[in-house]
């Protein structure tokens, strides 16, 4: 079975950084840029081991994140930390519901979600499973797309801090929790970063290649 030429095929590759098509050079799995002069490889080497390592980093790191206190607001010399969970109750419950979502989507949905998406790509990959490679790169976007909001809630912590400090009556200090989370989103970047999505379409060729030897085996047997 046989389709369009590939790039890979023919010595060419594309520079993830500005996107400029270059002619690697003969027997060569990597090269500069001739127009930025970023490292440039037909594949990114350990793509799936880095993004497989740095996913199981996130996860693991999630559970401080959201058990760990991320933030001690401090009036009158008392005050109880609050971790990611808890706040996002004690929003809803004074009524700001609309701040609350806010919180849950950028500090507890969009990490999970972004993990989830990235062991769906992994394993697709790896096992061969059956996949639309179309689908599995609207994933991948929408996976380094959502990544930059987990950002908010440390933005939020951050500006209380800087805004609320009045000595003695009020003060809002960060908790290890946060530590934890910042880790998570950063982690969790780098994971989306090292994947390479080239290999979606690696492995949907290979499956396809596959499927047409064994039924030009039915055919000719």
């Amino acid at each position: 079975m046989t389709g369009p030429p590939k790039a890979r095929e023919s010595g060419l590759t594309s520079c993830l950084c500005c996107h400029q098509l270059v002619r690697m050079p003969q027997g060569e799995e990597s090269c500069r840029c001739p127009r930025c002069g970023a490292r440039v490889h037909t594949r990114q080497v350990g793509s799936l081991t880095l993004t497989w390592a740095f996913v199981i980093t996130g996860a693991f790191l999630l559970v401080p994140a959201n058990i760990l206190p991320v933030m001690t607001v401090i009036y009158l010399g008392a005050g109880e930390p609050s971790t990611i969970v808890s706040g996002v109750m004690q929003l809803y419950d004074t009524g700001l519901w609309g701040i609350a979502l806010i919180v849950f989507v950028a500090s507890i949905a969009v990490p999970v979600m972004k993990l989830v998406g990235l062991v769906l790509l992994l394993v697709q990959i790896q096992f061969r499973l059956p996949l639309i490679p179309l689908q599995a790169m609207q994933l991948y976007r929408v996976v380094s797309a959502i990544g930059r909001w987990s950002l908010l809630d440390l933005f939020m912590i951050s500006i209380l801090v800087a805004l609320v400090d009045m000595g003695a009556i009020a003060e809002v200090a960060a908790g290890p929790g946060s530590t934890a989370f910042a880790t998570v989103v950063v982690v969790t970047m780098l994971a989306a970063r090292f994947f390479d999505p080239r290999l979606i379409w690696d492995a949907y060729d290979a499956r396809r290649g596959r499927k047409g030897a064994v039924e030009g085996a039915v055919r000719n047997g």
